[in-house]
């Protein structure tokens, strides 16, 4: 990704956040991936880190139409994927997709237990959520112009608990400088 693009999404999501009533905190994490991918217009995920404690998580994420975060799952995280704004669509298998597409699961949907299919999207309006537990593989994306996504975990680990299927999938960009960063992102850790 250009530094370029990446400063333009920092201010778009910043802009989306604030007009829709999410208070940038102060000096906030920033994190912007393509996955690795190369295109992050269709797949992309702007976030930040609210509280990365060793028991819990919290995110707040921002995603245009189009940027989907890649199919995966995790061994130990179980989280809340919240739709804050806008809508959200979230695909969900009970196991890897290849070999449970139409295999019926039951999961919760803001709070109540529900039964769905391997491979099916689940639309989620602002204030939804869907709970997904340990070795369920999900992918999202927004449905609106923007979306704000929450997330509410158990303790994460980007690095050692994110099993996307796709193996060609990373988790930070690769960046080139064509301008100054506007925010220096999770990504730009020594």
């Amino acid at each position: 990704m250009k530094r370029s693009e990446i400063n333009q999404l920092l201010r778009d999501a910043e802009a989306c956040f604030i007009a829709h009533g999410w208070a940038v905190p102060p000096n906030p994490e920033w994190d912007v991936t393509d996955f690795g991918l190369g295109d992050w217009r269709r797949y992309g995920l702007v976030l930040i880190n609210l509280a990365q404690e060793p028991e819990y998580c919290e995110k707040v994420m921002y995603a245009k139409r189009g940027m989907t975060c890649p199919n995966h799952c995790h061994a130990k995280k179980k989280e809340d994927i919240i739709c804050r704004w806008g809508e959200l669509c979230v695909r969900v298998w009970p196991g890897r997709p290849d070999r449970h597409l139409g295999e019926h699961f039951r999961l919760s949907l803001s709070g109540k237990l529900s039964e769905v299919a391997g491979g099916d999207s689940i639309r989620l309006r602002a204030g939804e959520r869907v709970t997904l537990c340990p070795g369920t593989y999900h992918e999202f994306w927004s449905e609106s112009p923007e979306c704000i996504i929450g997330e509410v975990s158990t303790a994460n680990d980007d690095v050692g608990d994110n099993f996307f299927l796709d193996p060609n999938v990373g988790r930070f960009p690769e960046v080139v400088e064509d301008e100054a960063p506007r925010f220096r992102l999770v990504s730009d850790a020594p």
